[in-house]
């Protein structure tokens, strides 16, 4: 893998301390049949492996709380699994010892997310309406691919464009038409990447 083990050993740095054994045969063949180096295998094979599974990690967009500032509520996955609604709840900092699940993650794959889960927001109709649901990360955009938009404080999906909503008074979450005047509509992450948003 030659300079390549270092990315490696950034995401599992135990693997250092491995002993890999006596290698000198593989090296000696690696030689003799003049094999090219990994890093052509990586630029004219694997040209397209970056792009999903880059070297190094992108940073994230945005993460933390999500609160609707009008409203000040915040979204809450509480735990919650796959093909499973969620909604609004009295924010978590605003009232120690209460209970759920408001830290997320815009990750760079573009999907959105409770911190370290592996189920994302999904959307799957463009009704005006249509739920949002939790479903297994797939990394694969689609349906899972959201945009914030930290000027009109809006959370958009890119296949359906349509805006994140709220009912505050059911807090409930679904899917409009994006409408920029909407205080239903409006959402505040608690830290946001805004280089990483500005590139997006």
């Amino acid at each position: 893998m030659d300079e390549y083990k270092n990315y490696i050993y950034m995401r599992r740095p135990h693997y250092k301390n491995l002993d890999p054994g006596d290698i000198s045969e593989q090296k000696a063949l690696r030689e003799k049949l003049g094999c090219k180096p990994f890093k052509w295998f990586m630029e004219e094979i694997a040209f397209d492996q970056p792009k999903k599974y880059p070297p190094e990690e992108p940073p994230d967009y945005a993460m933390g709380e999500l609160r609707n500032p009008v409203s000040n509520l915040c979204v809450d996955t509480q735990f919650k699994g796959a093909n499973e609604r969620f909604g609004l709840s009295p924010c978590i900092k605003d009232h120690q010892g209460q209970g759920g699940e408001q830290n997320f993650v815009l990750t760079w794959h573009k999907d959105l997310r409770p911190f370290k889960r592996t189920v994302c927001f999904d959307v799957s109709a463009k009704q005006p309406g249509t739920p949002v649901v939790l479903y297994h990360c797939h990394s694969m955009q689609g349906n899972q691919q959201w945009k914030y938009d930290h000027r009109t404080m809006q959370l958009y999906h890119m296949v359906t464009k349509n805006c994140l909503d709220s009912n505050p008074d059911m807090h409930e979450l679904y899917m409009n038409p994006c409408n920029q005047q909407s205080g239903t509509q409006k959402w505040k992450f608690e830290h946001i990447n805004e280089t990483a948003i500005l590139a997006y």
